[in-house]
């Protein structure tokens, strides 16, 4: 499939239209800067490149994606890092807690964000300088749909793009899909079209509201001069210190502290520390003894073993956009009150 070239809307300095997505692995940015970039050079006509940063393969991990692309007549001698996006696409709203994810984007930037939050919600979430947001519940769609929620955001990027023809980026969804899951490529198809049409847009101008935040690299803290001895890690992995919640795919555990028995099995199948225990009164006993409070979300990552090794259903899997705020503020809820 070749459709006709169109032209750039806007390019930078060094002739390219630059796309960066901010996401953690398993959401699926890696795929969606290749299925990006392929639709623009194989299905488009423009010259372009893509390819992502990341560390560890590991779910969980920061992962960005970059994606340029200029005209056909001029060659791609850039391999750096996008670091000022004519547009950003950010997979998770929480990730804007660890990583300054609106590096760069300045008032004519684009930022396509994954949230159930209003634009102008979004924006203060963000503390972006200005721009125009689209904002798109993509978990709920992929949910919906059960897909993945970078087809969804494709759909939402070729749209506010202005230039990425629908049909050359489906093409090579279901080329990609194809090769391995060809079952997957109606569902993605339509979760493709629904992020084209569902999203909710606002642009906000420069106002002194929120400063711009310029791109900068920190470089390597840690070397030859200054490395502790002894192999020690100074800078704590564990999510005791961290928000993991952007690892979440759509499902979270709900605790019902009336059916719970304290008998502990979810705390020990847990990998995240994400129960909250208390001295107390046993209430069947009447004896003194650990009780379990609550589920902190921030800590939690969605795996749901928890609800899986439960064996009171004092612990079930909710979908989250459908979970009430307050269950989501205090960490349970109990049944024995309704």
């Amino acid at each position: 499939m070749t459709t006709k070239e169109t032209k750039l809307p806007v390019v930078n300095g060094a002739g390219f239209y630059e796309i960066r997505m901010e996401s953690i692995g398993g959401l699926g940015a890696n795929l969606a800067g290749k299925v990006l970039a392929e639709a623009g050079v194989l299905n488009m006509g423009f010259n372009g490149s893509n390819f992502s940063s990341y560390g560890s393969e590991k779910k969980g991990s920061p992962v960005k994606a970059f994606i340029r692309f200029c005209s056909p007549g001029m060659e791609v001698r850039e391999n750096s890092p996008v670091t000022e996006p004519h547009l950003l696409a950010i997979f998770h709203e929480n990730l804007s807690r660890n990583i300054p994810v609106t590096q760069g984007v300045g008032p004519d930037g684009i930022v396509v964000i994954n949230t159930s939050k209003s634009p102008d919600e979004a924006r203060d979430f963000l503390r972006l300088y200005a721009g125009t947001i689209y904002c798109i519940n993509a978990l709920k769609i992929a949910i919906e749909e059960k897909t993945r929620i970078n087809t969804a955001l494709l759909g939402t990027i070729c749209k506010a793009s202005g230039f990425l023809d629908p049909d050359a980026v489906k093409d090579m969804i279901a080329k990609n899909l194809g090769k391995k899951y060809a079952s997957l490529i109606a569902p993605n198809l339509k979760t493709f079209d629904r992020g084209y049409n569902e999203y909710v847009l606002k642009k906000f101008k420069p106002d002194n509201k929120y400063p711009y935040i310029p791109f900068t690299r920190n470089g390597q803290k840690i070397g030859y001069f200054n490395q502790p001895m002894g192999g020690v890690i100074p800078s704590g992995g564990n999510s005791v210190f961290k928000d993991i919640s952007a690892s979440r795919e759509g499902w979270i555990p709900v605790l019902d502290i009336s059916k719970c028995t304290n008998c502990g099995e979810c705390d020990i199948t847990c990998p995240d520390y994400s129960f909250v225990w208390e001295d107390g009164i046993d209430p069947k006993k009447g004896k003194p003894a650990r009780i379990l409070k609550r589920i902190v979300y921030e800590h939690c990552k969605g795996c749901l073993r928890c609800v899986e090794i439960c064996k009171f259903e004092a612990l079930t899997s909710h979908k989250e956009f459908e979970t009430d705020k307050t269950i989501l503020e205090k960490g349970f809820t109990d049944s024995s009150k309704k």
